[in-house]
């Protein structure tokens, strides 16, 4: 039967000389074929070290790496079946877009009509109909942004490495490439391994994320599964905006429970969860619950209380910023068409319990 993993990643680990600890810490990780998988997290976590020693770049001090089923060793660069898009897109000035294109077919010694008709694909794929003639000089950001993905594409490599490639532009057109991104994954079928520091990236593109930090692998899964089902509380504080409630378990139900916030001076400021985590009663939790799974309910059917100092629109949300009775924070994000509450009336909220996740202190 074949083998359904393009990349095959076993105990890797790495220490650079000089490092208090490892780069790598025995990262276990297999990439789907025809996947768009992105390793994320923050600066110094490791997912540069990964790619690169994917692409043969950096050798492992112990462990696998098997791209295609085969395990690469001591191969270098130029034999892998993978291709790089670096931060900076390394064009060549004196070059036309097709020329550029061409560069790594020449290399390869590809016959000239198989070149021609594979940059003429690439130019179509890519979206740069009329700019064949142009040099890198007299391209936008994201045509050259375009040039450097066609030029990697061109050969066809079963996997695709991404080095943070879209760090150099700006907000509107870092979000247009990230579709286009996604459109030439799907269109080619291509293997992609995406590393960025971006949440809101990842989790826009993404088959596939694993969360990394200090050398380490904290959560692979869909990004639904990653936002919805943060596996513990540095993915859940990584990804996307959240609250965390500082609370004490004060009721157990099957897999649940019931759980009273912290400095709470009133029993109403209490929170049930469909999952406790195993925490008994009395035992400290952190409550995680993501803004937009609170509801703003009449008073009467609250479970919470809140004043509202702060209101924030960005068009399409609405984003309260809550006091509660104990002293806390609560954001809330609503839909932009909202009416915003008055400022100087308590406002009432309302959490489901399976809108939250509980964490052990």
């Amino acid at each position: 039967m074949k083998s359904e993993t393009a990349v095959a990643i076993a105990g890797v680990r790495k220490t650079f000389d000089g490092a208090s600890r490892p780069a790598l810490a025995g990262v276990t990780l297999d990439i789907l074929k025809n996947e768009f998988f992105t390793l994320l997290g923050p600066s110094g976590c490791g997912k540069t070290t990964l790619l690169r020693m994917i692409a043969g770049f950096e050798n492992p001090d112990a462990g696998t790496i098997a791209l295609d089923g085969v395990v690469m060793a001591d191969t270098p660069p130029n034999r892998r079946p993978v291709n790089t898009v670096f931060q900076s897109y390394a064009l060549f000035p004196h070059m036309s877009v097709a020329q550029n294109i061409a560069f790594a077919l020449e290399m390869l010694d590809r016959p000239r009509d198989v070149i021609r008709s594979r940059v003429a694909e690439m130019i179509r794929l890519l979206q740069l109909d009329g700019l064949a003639e142009r040099r890198p000089a007299q391209l936008s950001g994201g045509q050259q942004q375009r040039v450097a993905l066609g030029r990697a594409l061109a050969p066809q490599p079963k996997v695709l490495l991404l080095d943070e490639p879209l760090s150099a532009l700006d907000l509107k057109l870092r979000k247009e490439m990230q579709v286009e991104l996604k459109r030439l994954q799907m269109a080619t079928g291509i293997t992609f391994v995406f590393v960025t520091h971006d949440q809101e990236e990842a989790l826009r593109m993404s088959d596939r994320i694993a969360v990394m930090r200090d050398g380490q692998l904290m959560q692979v899964g869909r990004p639904v599964d990653i936002y919805q089902r943060p596996a513990n509380l540095f993915v859940a504080e990584f990804i996307g905006d959240a609250n965390f409630l500082p609370s004490v378990c004060v009721e157990r139900s099957g897999r649940g429970g019931r759980f009273r916030l912290n400095g709470s001076i009133d029993d109403a400021l209490e929170l049930a969860a469909d999952d406790a985590n195993d925490l008994a009663p009395g035992a400290k939790a952190i409550l995680m619950v993501r803004p937009e799974r609170i509801a703003v309910v009449p008073l009467a059917s609250a479970q919470l209380r809140a004043d509202v100092p702060q209101t924030i629109y960005s068009g399409s949300d609405l984003m309260l910023h809550a006091r509660l009775a104990n002293g806390g924070l609560l954001r809330v994000r609503l839909s932009g068409e909202m009416p915003v509450p008055a400022c100087d009336a308590p406002v009432g909220f309302a959490i489901a319990p399976d809108a939250v996740q509980v964490f052990a202190a």
